[in-house]
C-alpha cells in the first residue's frame, strides 16, 4: 500500500512532467507531435525510480512512436528540469512506459461509428411502422 506522501508525490510528478514535456521539451526538440498526456506517475518508496505512464496520439502509429522515443531520449533533461521545478532532495530517475489509452479508445470510437455507418437509422423505421 502506498503512504500518502507517496500518492502526493506521484501527482505532483505527474504533472510537472507534463508541464516540462509541453512547454521546454516541446520547444527543445520540436520531435513532439500531437497530444500527450501523463496518465500516471509511480514514485518509489525509496524515491529513486518512477515509472511514469505516457499517452501519445498524434494522427500515425509512426509519429506516435516517434513522439514517444523523443520523450524517452530526452528523460535525463526532463530529470534536469525537475529538479529546478520541485524542491526535492534528490529527483526519481525517469523511466517512460507507453499507455495505449488513447489509441485504444479512437480504435473503439472507429468501430462504433462503423458499425452504426451500416445500419439504417432505427428512428426512421419507427416513424415508418406508426403511420
Amino acid at each position: 500500500m502506498k503512504s500518502l506522501r507517496g500518492e502526493r508525490l506521484s501527482a505532483e510528478y505527474q504533472k510537472a512532467v507534463y508541464e516540462v514535456i509541453s512547454t521546454k521539451l516541446k520547444d527543445k526538440t520540436g520531435r513532439i507531435k500531437g497530444i500527450v498526456s501523463i496518465t500516471k506517475a509511480d514514485v518509489s518508496p525509496d524515491l529513486k525510480n518512477a515509472k511514469i505512464w505516457v499517452s501519445v496520439f498524434a494522427g500515425s502509429e509512426e509519429a506516435n512512436a516517434a513522439t514517444f522515443e523523443a520523450i524517452r531520449e530526452n528523460a535525463g533533461f526532463i530529470r534536469h528540469e525537475l529538479a529546478h521545478m520541485m524542491r526535492m532532495r534528490t529527483v526519481p530517475e525517469l523511466h517512460f512506459l507507453r499507455d495505449g489509452t488513447m489509441e485504444y479508445g479512437d480504435k473503439i470510437d472507429r468501430l462504433i461509428k462503423e458499425i452504426h455507418k451500416d445500419e439504417p437509422d432505427v428512428r426512421e423505421e419507427d416513424k415508418d411502422e406508426e403511420n
